[in-house]
């Protein structure tokens, strides 16, 4: 790991200073980050998308001295203990944590932190579903993924995981070390083109995850379920053009009644899913490359001007305009 980097996660912060002093947690967000309707409905502090305004992932060193209190989240995180040890309360279970050891953590999972020391490094690595495509879902599906469920669950459908957490305790000789120290030093150093290099590390490091720890316990799913993990791949890689009439026409069925099967099974609509996937495609190539928006609209398939600049700002917080003033070119 840079040397450089592991002297600024290192360094004692002024926040850091007053915790170690009182050992009571100070607030360390503005207002903006946190959701007050949804708090007060929670009856705990809810973290919003306010992390990710010119940026697809947002990386920090948790906060040492203090506990920090239970709390829940409208993105995904991931916990990465870097140095030393940490113990978490996730819906009211302690987990601990060492050096090396990985927690990937729910939308909506409520979880509190005990107090770090001053040689334990905690890394928090916060993205949005919005992060993932179905193409890189469909490939973990194939792998028989631990991890293809509980990413599938916020990618394709509003309802939860069954699961608030999966813990991926280290391994020796693994890669996945090397990988997230990638991660952590692209975004610390903030050199050219680290925003695309971290996105493509994330796939990396979840792929290795699928890799390393594999679904011990195989799901039988029904017919129908199967039936939508193709159209699924197909959408993936057919976006352009696929159409739910192509599908019907191809399994023998009515377009209403694929409709109505796609919507009860994957919880969204075909065309909802649909559209997520080319503004997924469409924001990969906002984000890597100087493509013009109206050829970049036409290489994933939508015409309608207007219609993707509001669908693109109602799945991004963002505009095209706007991401691509944040590329580092």
């Amino acid at each position: 790991m840079n040397t450089r980097v592991l002297n600024i996660l290192k360094n004692i912060t002024s926040l850091e200073l007053q915790q170690k002093k009182s050992h009571k947690f100070c607030e360390d967000l503005p207002s903006k980050a946190i959701n007050a309707n949804l708090s007060k409905q929670a009856n705990t502090r809810v973290l919003n998308n306010f992390f990710f305004r010119n940026r697809d992932i947002y990386i920090s060193k948790h906060n040492r001295f203090a506990d920090y209190p239970n709390h829940t989240h409208t993105f995904l995180e991931m916990n990465y203990m870097l140095h030393g040890s940490a113990t978490e309360i996730v819906d009211g279970k302690e987990l601990i944590l060492n050096a090396g050891d990985l927690l990937l953590l729910d939308i909506g999972s409520k979880h509190a932190i005990k107090a770090l020391g001053e040689d334990d490094i905690l890394i928090n690595i916060l993205f949005r579903e919005q992060t993932i495509s179905i193409n890189f879902l469909s490939d973990l599906m194939r792998n028989n993924s631990v991890l293809y469920d509980f990413l599938l669950s916020h990618t394709v459908s509003n309802t939860s995981s069954q699961k608030d957490f999966l813990l991926f305790p280290k391994k020796h000789g693994s890669e996945i070390k090397e990988t997230i120290e990638h991660i952590i030093d692209e975004y610390f150093l903030k050199r050219d083109f680290s925003n695309s290099i971290i996105k493509s590390y994330l796939s990396i490091l979840l792929t290795q995850l699928v890799r390393e720890y594999p679904l011990s316990n195989n799901k039988h799913s029904s017919k129908q379920q199967k039936l939508i993990i193709e159209i699924l791949k197909t959408v993936s890689e057919k976006y352009k053009t696929i159409t739910l009439q192509q599908l019907a026409d191809h399994y023998s069925y009515s377009e209403n009644y694929l409709s109505n099967l796609f919507k009860r099974e994957a919880g969204k609509t075909f065309s909802e899913i649909l559209t997520q996937e080319r503004l997924i495609q469409a924001h990969n190539l906002i984000s890597s490359t100087t493509m013009p928006v109206t050829i970049v609209m036409e290489q994933v398939g939508i015409s309608n001007k207007t219609f993707f600049y509001k669908k693109y700002k109602q799945f991004y917080h963002s505009t095209p305009g706007k991401d691509r003033e944040t590329l580092d070119i």
